[in-house]
């Protein structure tokens, strides 16, 4: 289990997210969409999000202090602007 943060729009949510292998930038950005477009992610249920919404977005891997993964999806500049 890992929990994935997207920060978008001025908003950020922390969902968890089973990964059944390593996942790439790319496989994040197209399982945040999805998320983000089913209502999945608190508070940012957008359904008509582009296919390319996030595709300049920063991936940052961390663990946490019990070893769990955390993954920022976050744009390249600061307070979640498109």
């Amino acid at each position: 289990m890992a929990t994935l943060n997207i920060t978008y729009d001025g908003m950020s949510a922390d969902v968890p997210v089973e990964l059944e292998r390593p996942v790439t930038d790319d496989d994040v950005r197209r399982i945040a969409t999805e998320l983000v477009r089913s209502g999945g992610v608190p508070g940012m249920h957008l359904t008509g999000l582009s296919n390319e919404a996030f595709r300049y977005f920063v991936v940052d891997r961390f663990r946490g202090a019990r070893g769990e993964e955390r993954i920022y999806l976050r744009p390249k500049v600061p307070f979640g602007a498109r």
